[in-house]
Parts: structure tokens; sequence; C-alpha cells
């Protein structure tokens, strides 16, 4: 995912200030990370969908704070989407929120079948590596995008 579906903000420019202005009084917040779901969740933006994995730049750290999310496993290996994931991502779609999925493995690839299945008013919120916080409005274009990028991994 070494470039971004939505727009990037420079790691300067990711206060709650400047991601509220991406934020409307109904969007369906969406984060895949253990960074930025807990910089959301500090900023007192609590994602509906929280996917993470328990580290960050592959070192072991402790999952963000929150109480009463309904919680979620998968298995996740490195470089995949499992047909688990996929599942478990459809189905805290139909659950009530905050749902976080924790993955054993590594979530990163996780944001494709999110920008998929996400509903219609999703923002979705992902860590750009040494660069900053990408945010993606769901869109028909970025749905097409997202599952064209599965179907060549398939």
């Amino acid at each position: 995912m070494k470039i971004p579906l939505g727009i990037l903000l420079p790691e300067n420019q990711t206060q709650k200030s400047d991601i509220q202005k991406f934020l409307s009084e109904n969007s369906y917040l969406i984060t895949v990370g253990d960074r930025t779901t807990e910089k959301m969740i500090n900023f007192g933006l609590i994602p509906s969908l929280q996917i993470i994995d328990g580290q960050e730049k592959r070192e072991k750290r402790d999952p963000p704070k929150l109480d009463n999310a309904i919680e979620l496993t998968v298995d996740n290996p490195a470089a995949e989407i499992t047909s688990q994931s996929v599942s478990t991502i459809k189905k805290a779609f139909t659950m009530k929120s905050p749902v976080r999925i924790f993955v054993n493995g590594e979530e990163d690839l996780l944001v494709l079948p999110v920008c998929v299945h996400a509903p219609e008013n999703s923002i979705v919120m992902y860590g750009q590596p040494h660069e900053g916080l990408v945010i993606v409005s769901i869109t028909t274009e970025i749905r097409n995008k997202a599952q064209s990028l599965l179907d060549l991994m398939e």
C-alpha cells in the first residue's frame, strides 16, 4: 500500500481540527492500525470499527484502551487477506459499534476489504509509515479501486 488510497495528511497536520474537516455528523469512522486508532480515541473520535494487531512498525505494543467495544479476533498472516478476515469485517459492519477486530498477524492489507464493504457514509483512516495519516472517503470509485487491487492479489 505504498500509494495512498485517499488524501495523505502529513504527520504535522494530523491534529483533531485537521481531521474533523473530513468527518460529517453521521460519518462511520473506521481505523486500521494501532496508532491511528489510539490517536482517534485520544481525540474523542471513537471509531465505529477499529482493526488493530497490537503492533506498530513491527514492534509489539499495548492495544489502544477502549471500554465497551465488541471484540472480534481473526488470524491474518502478513501480506495476506484471509477469507476469515473478510467475513469478520462484513459481520462487524452489521454489529452495534464500536467494534474492534484484533488481528493475529498483520492488519495492513485489510484496508482493501474494508473499503469494498464499508457502509456508504464511511471514512477510513490508516497510517502511512513515516509520512502521515491517509483519509479515505468511501465512494464507488474507491470501492472499485480496492476491489481491483484485491483481484490482483488472488
